[in-house]
């Protein structure tokens, strides 16, 4: 099957062959003509089988068939996305394969400045591509319009919800118009992904390329057991004795990613960090220096884990496991893309055992050991254990983080998300005791007033969630 046979036009189709592309991927196949069907998707395929093209190239179609009004564009689709460095490629996707569209694009983000993207909106634009607390800002300042959306596009929607964005979204969703086609994109269906989608979709046809939490078949997983401070001495070693050219490092946190960067340069490794610390310009820097070749290692938290493309990325390295297990997945997901090959390797020591066995648990196999004489040893990991009182049941490790996160971010509207993503916790310390109790229990009235929710007391009509194609997700 090639492009030609999808119905997209001379247009499109010039522009894939110019950057290389013939045939499209499984995720591509499947979603590009139903998309142009004019139905509700929900889409799930592991990361690196072209999900931003499988809903840019048939959004892009459909744009340019429709005819306007002569004047000033208006915002016709709007794609949000968790992260700056995924709005930036999911832009400069519309932007490659819409070059011979007389369709306008722009990317908005936090952390950079907002009067230029203020004078960008002003003249007109056809696809906004935005992360939601910036577009907030923008309607907060009355310097977007939405009323003419015909096209939502949540990419990356499980990392959203881990990101504790499901506020914003609801409210954007409340200033839309409701006559629209929506398409939900995620690597991964949680139980949150099923509820978003329900408020959503509008009899949405499922698709899937591969079973859900599955990592790529190309990618070579392997992990080394070893003690915590013999972390930084092993990884220097792998790169230095493996002669690796470009390597994606993830860490837990942002202090982390410093310290190791720190210690790589002081073995005559180039690195540089990426973090929600970093300014947007340094954080483009670090991306632009290791996509180029002149910084061999990038040190970076989860906020890399889906906003990194980079073709034939050979290394994935967890210096630290995440403790979700399905962050696992995103971040080998960077290396392996497209059908080619790569190679992903953890470094556990025996506080992280508990999470390689959840990560073992999640995608269904066990990861290869390797033993290596001088840094690698038997760990032995004791969970901690806590007294009961009465019978209960036992929630899994996961599902105890996923509990407290949303309690702080999606159980009330009074969570905060800061421009670039990263979910901060209200700031409680000026309150008194009986305040803070009375603000965990009643949540922000005034951004419910002001946006709506999708709680079961709305008078809002439920959508049909029925899939078109009779499954069940």
């Amino acid at each position: 099957m090639s492009f030609s046979t999808l119905g997209l036009s001379a247009p499109i189709l010039k522009a894939l062959h110019e950057e290389g592309y013939e045939n499209p991927t499984p995720i591509q196949a499947k979603a590009i003509p139903v998309i142009l069907s004019r139905k509700d998707v929900l889409a799930g395929a592991q990361t690196g089988t072209g999900k931003t093209a499988g809903f840019t190239l048939p959004l892009l179609e459909l744009l340019s068939q429709k005819k306007v009004s002569e004047g000033k564009s208006a915002i016709r689709a709007l794609i949000l996305t968790p992260t700056r460095e995924l709005a930036a490629q999911v832009g400069q996707s519309v932007e490659t394969y819409g070059k011979y569209l007389s369709l306008k694009s722009t990317v908005i983000f936090g952390g950079v400045g907002i009067n230029p993207q203020i004078a960008t909106l002003k003249k007109g634009v056809d696809i906004l591509t935005a992360t939601p607390g910036r577009l907030l800002d923008h309607v907060g300042q009355k310097t977007i319009d939405l009323s003419r959306v015909e096209f939502l596009i949540l990419d990356e929607a499980d990392r959203m919800l881990d990101m504790g964005f499901i506020n914003d979204i609801r409210k954007v969703l409340a200033i839309l118009p409701k006559s629209r086609q929506n398409l939900l994109f995620s690597a991964t269906f949680s139980d949150e992904i099923k509820e978003l989608a329900d408020n959503l979709l509008n009899s949405p046809v499922l698709l899937e390329v591969a079973r859900r939490n599955e990592t790529g078949g190309g990618i070579s997983q392997a992990v080394y057991i070893l003690d915590k401070e013999k972390k930084r001495e092993l990884l220097s070693h792998l790169i230095q004795d493996g002669n690796w050219k470009q390597v994606l490092v993830f860490t837990r946190t942002k202090h982390g990613a410093n310290k190791l960067c720190e210690y790589l340069i002081s073995k005559e490794i180039t690195a540089s960090a990426i973090h929600g610390n970093k300014s947007q310009g340094a954080r483009t820097k670090a991306l632009e220096d290791f996509k180029s070749g002149s910084v061999r290692v990038l040190v970076a938290t989860d906020i890399a884990a889906r906003g990194i493309d980079i073709d034939l990325l050979p290394h994935v390295v967890n210096f630290e496991l995440p403790n979700i297990s399905e962050d696992y997945v995103h971040r080998i997901g960077r290396t392996g893309r497209a059908g080619n090959v790569g190679s992903a390797i953890s470094l556990v020591c025996g506080e992280e055992l508990e999470y390689l066995n959840g990560i073992q648990r999640l995608i269904k196999q066990e990861i290869k050991q390797i033993t290596l004489d001088g840094f690698t040893s038997k760990q032995v990991y004791v969970a901690e254990v806590k007294p009961q009182r009465g019978r209960q049941n036992n929630p899994s490790r996961d599902q105890k983080i996923r509990a407290e996160r949303n309690s702080r971010n999606g159980g009330s509207s009074s969570s905060v998300s800061s421009k670039d993503g990263q979910a901060r916790k209200p700031d409680n310390r000026d309150k008194k005791p009986w305040e803070k109790d009375k603000k965990a229990t009643h949540g922000d009235d005034r951004g419910q007033k002001s946006y709506g929710s999708h709680s079961k007391t709305d008078s809002k009509p439920q959508r049909n969630t029925k899939f078109s194609q009779g499954k069940k997700y």
